[in-house]
C-alpha cells in the first residue's frame, strides 16, 4: 500500500506520558508542557484526565489546568473522561473532545477499572451518548489490543469486538493500544487487517508503547497498512500504572524522525519537541542525554 502523504501525532505526553510519575508534578509545569507542544505544531494534545484522584493523583488537577490553559487556533485538547461525572467536570472546565477508555482483554478491564468488558461499554455508553448530543468528539481506547499483563495473547476476535462496539456507540476515532509493547511488525499487520474489515482505517489510530523496542517498526508496518493517525509521548515518558511491566510510551521525537525519513508530513517542529523533550525530563529528574 502507498505510505500517506500526511500523518497526525497525538501527543498524549501530558495525560499518559505524566499519569505515573511517582512525584507531584506543579500544574504550572503541565500548562507549560500543553502550550509549547501546541505551539510546536502538534494539532492534538491530550492535556488531562478527569479520574478519581485516589487512583490517579497526577490528574487531580485537570479541572484548573482547562481552565487556565491558553489554546491555539486548530489545535484540540482532549481530555480522558471515564464516566458521567468526569463528563460534566471536563465540559465545565471547557473541554469540547473526550476520550473514553475500554480493554479488549477481561483481565486488564478487572484490574484498571473493576469490571468485565461488557459492564465497561455499558458504563461509558451513557457518557458517549450525552458527549454527543453536547457537540463533543469522542475518541475510544482500546487497551491490550495485542496481549495483556493478566490475560495473555489477546485474541484478534476480542479487539475487533469492543473497536466495532466503540464505533456503534458513537467514537469518531478508536486508538488501538499495545499496552505492554510485546507486538511486532508481522503482528501488527494481521492486527489492522482484522480491525479495518469492521473499522475504515481512516478511523484507526495506533498507540505503541516500546517496552521492547519495537514501537517504530510497528509504528512503519502500521503506515504500510493504510493507517495515519498515531499517539506518542514526548520523551517517552509514561505507561499505565495498571499494566506492570508497560514503562515508556514511544517517544514523540522517534516518531518525528521516523515521518521525516519516509516523507511523510507532519506539521510538527521537530527540533521544538526535541527540546522539549529534554527540558521536561530534566523537570522529571530523568537523564536529558
Amino acid at each position: 500500500m502507498v505510505l500517506p502523504a500526511h500523518v497526525t501525532v497525538v501527543e498524549v505526553g501530558p495525560r499518559d506520558g505524566l499519569q505515573n510519575e511517582p512525584r507531584p508534578i506543579p500544574l504550572e509545569t503541565k500548562i507549560e508542557l500543553v502550550e509549547r507542544l501546541a505551539a510546536a505544531g502538534l494539532s492534538v494534545v491530550e492535556a488531562g484526565a478527569f479520574v478519581s484522584p485516589k487512583r490517579v493523583p497526577q490528574m487531580a488537577d485537570s479541572v484548573e489546568l482547562y481552565r487556565r490553559l491558553r489554546r491555539r487556533e486548530g489545535v484540540r485538547y482532549p481530555a480522558l473522561v471515564p464516566n458521567m461525572l468526569g463528563l460534566e467536570l471536563a465540559q465545565s472546565s471547557g473541554v469540547d473532545e473526550i476520550a473514553v477508555f475500554v480493554s479488549a482483554s477481561e483481565g486488564f478491564s478487572q484490574a484498571n477499572i473493576n469490571c468485565s468488558r461488557a459492564e465497561s461499554l455499558e458504563r461509558i455508553a451513557p457518557v458517549v451518548q450525552k458527549a454527543r448530543e453536547r457537540k463533543l468528539r469522542v475518541r475510544g481506547y482500546v487497551s491490550c489490543a495485542i496481549a495483556c499483563p493478566y490475560d495473555g495473547q489477546t485474541p484478534p476476535a476480542d479487539l475487533v469486538e469492543m473497536s466495532r462496539k466503540l464505533i456503534e456507540l458513537g467514537c469518531e476515532e478508536i486508538s488501538l493500544g499495545d499496552t505492554i509493547g510485546v507486538g511486532e511488525p508481522d503482528e501488527v499487520r494481521r492486527l489492522v487487517e482484522a480491525v479495518t474489515k469492521s473499522v475504515a482505517p481512516e478511523r484507526i489510530a495506533m498507540h505503541f508503547h516500546d517496552t521492547y523496542g519495537h514501537a517504530v517498526a510497528n509504528i512503519e508496518a502500521s503506515l504500510r497498512e493504510g493507517i495515519a493517525i498515531f499517539d506518542s509521548s514526548v520523551g517517552g515518558l509514561g505507561g499505565c500504572p495498571f499494566a506492570p511491566g508497560a514503562p515508556g510510551n514511544v517517544a514523540t521525537e522517534a516518531v518525528l524522525e521516523l515521518m521525516e525519513r519516509l516523507g511523510i508530513e507532519t506539521g510538527v517542529d521537530r527540533s521544538a519537541v526535541a527540546e522539549i523533550g529534554k527540558w521536561i525530563r530534566t523537570v522529571l529528574g530523568y537523564m536529558s542525554s
